[in-house]
């Protein structure tokens, strides 16, 4: 369970660790979004299965609505996670969507719901 980087010249991957920091409002603003309506973040290629080029312009823009100015950027659930996402890129950063099955119906605090998420989840978006 985990997100691997490829390493030129080697056979085996190089595992990434996992990343959490402060919660902000955009961030979890964007899950909420992106809850509500994914638009092509999660969409995939039906042969490799991996992010389309239309799902990583959204992610990075996205993210760069949400404060922050990164040049690639790609949005996975958490079964791609646990399934060991492969990097397509050494400049790719990698957010995983936190499954909107754990929230509480009706939801009163979503915002805040959202940034417990984002902490609770390995390289939590």
């Amino acid at each position: 369970m985990a997100i691997h980087k490829k390493v030129k010249g080697k056979k085996k991957h190089l595992v990434l660790p996992a990343f959490g920091f402060e919660p902000t409002d955009g961030l979890a603003q964007m899950i909420i979004d992106a809850w509500a309506n994914p638009g092509h973040l999660l969409e995939r290629d039906s042969k490799t299965h991996l992010p389309t080029k239309r799902a990583v312009q959204e992610a990075t823009t996205r993210i760069k609505q949400a404060g922050y100015d990164l040049g690639r950027a790609v949005v996975i659930t958490e079964a791609e996670h646990d399934n060991d996402y492969l990097m397509q890129s050494d400049d790719e950063i990698v957010f995983v969507l936190p499954n909107k099955s754990r929230v509480a119906a009706p939801a009163t605090n979503l915002l805040d719901t959202a940034k417990l998420l984002m902490g609770c989840t390995p390289n939590g978006v």
